[in-house]
């Protein structure tokens, strides 16, 4: 069939929900998205499949296909369910305030749903919702006093998106961790501490002993927002006409 994609299929967000069947369980997109979500919260992405999700629902498996042709649509579908919450922390006129709202909501939704963190990183979501986030995101940074090109815009978006996925997957590798082996930070810290002690105690790593014995241990909380909030400070700072922060030295 030729579509506006030529000879592909329309994306799922394009195609008209299946006519409504006579059944005694009524599905449609937003169900299924549902379903999916608490099986991929019980199980991860792994332990998710249109078995658990129909059992979930209470229907034959076949009946998802009417609605979903792909694994890749039903994670499309899943992902843009979490950015519609995610959706809703944008709506501040300050720049810098949706921001923060967007970016600390987003955290929220994937430790809520670890599996989100997995399919961040790759290629673009295209979701509505998803959508709407990045417009808020790029909206806000576009007013933000550092930015004044469409190259620039690129580039915050960019850092931003980069901290916050690099973030998130490690906080949650480390609670993925700390269930699989049965060991916090704490723990883990506490049992490799005399070893540490005694190679710190030989003098060849001084930066890193600074760290260690000096530096503040934050919870993954405090870190987060701290870091996020050094970053939104050096990718909106302002310029001079060399692309040169005021405040960092040049290099010729």
């Amino acid at each position: 069939m030729d579509t506006p994609y030529g000879s592909a299929p329309l994306p799922v967000w394009e195609r008209p929900e299946p006519q409504p069947r006579a059944a005694p369980v009524p599905l449609s997109r937003a169900k299924i998205a549902a379903a999916a979500i608490r099986v991929a919260d019980a199980h991860g992405l792994d332990g998710l499949s249109v078995r658990k999700i129909a059992k979930e629902l209470g229907v034959g498996p076949m009946r998802l296909y009417d609605y979903v042709t792909a694994r890749s649509e039903l994670l499309d579908l899943m992902v843009d369910a979490v950015y519609a919450r995610i959706a809703e922390a944008g709506q501040h006129t300050e720049w810098r305030a949706a921001l923060l709202a967007i970016v600390r909501r987003t955290r929220d939704a994937a430790l809520d749903h670890e599996w989100f963190a997995d399919l961040l990183g790759a290629r673009p979501h295209l979701g509505p919702h998803a959508l709407a986030v990045g417009e808020s995101i790029a909206a806000a940074l576009s007013q933000a006093p550092g930015v004044r090109s469409i190259d620039d815009l690129q580039r915050a978006v960019g850092a931003l998106d980069a901290f916050v996925v690099g973030a998130l997957r490690r906080e949650i590798t480390e609670r993925r961790t700390a269930r699989s082996t049965g060991t916090d930070v704490s723990a883990w810290q506490a049992a490799l501490g005399p070893y540490l002690t005694r190679m710190l105690e030989t003098g060849r790593y001084p930066t890193v002993a600074r760290l260690v014995v000096d530096g503040a241990h934050l919870d993954a909380e405090e870190t987060f927002h701290h870091n996020l909030t050094t970053i939104l400070d050096g990718i909106t700072a302002p310029r001079d006409r060399s692309g040169v922060p005021p405040a960092l030295p040049r290099h010729e």
